[in-house]
């Protein structure tokens, strides 16, 4: 249940920070955080399949399987933006020390909610 409650508050908060991108259109937000639309729209999409496996009656194997490999994305992600800012010329304005870092803490993050939070195997029945 706890990888769901993760997976529910950080798909509205993906979610919500895709929507604000959009209106605030591509720059980088307070010098620090870069806004383009390609990393808008990825944010909608992973925020929308995170709130999908948090609020939907999905099994929670399932949920705690998306927030893992959301967030060994995330993390590489924020490998990858240290090397290669502008992510193979994908975003007009490259990433940031502070969105790498973000990346990367969210990948951490989730990687480890994915792996602690997990239920055991259920015993069997009979």
């Amino acid at each position: 249940m706890a990888v769901r409650t993760y997976a529910q508050i950080l798909g509205v908060v993906l979610i919500l920070t895709g929507i604000l991108g959009l209106v605030l259109g591509e720059r980088l937000l307070l010098g620090i955080l870069n806004i383009d639309i390609l990393e808008d729209i990825v944010h909608l999409a992973t925020g929308g399949l995170l709130a999908y496996v948090g609020f939907a009656r999905v099994d929670d194997g399932f949920a705690g399987t998306v927030v893992g490999v959301l967030g060994v994305i995330y993390l590489v992600v924020g490998i990858v933006g240290f090397i290669v800012p502008g992510m193979f010329g994908l975003l007009p304005d490259s990433y940031t020390v502070f969105d790498n870092l973000l990346h990367l803490a969210l990948g951490v993050l989730s990687i480890a909610v994915a792996w602690y939070l997990q239920p055991g195997p259920r015993a069997a029945r009979g």
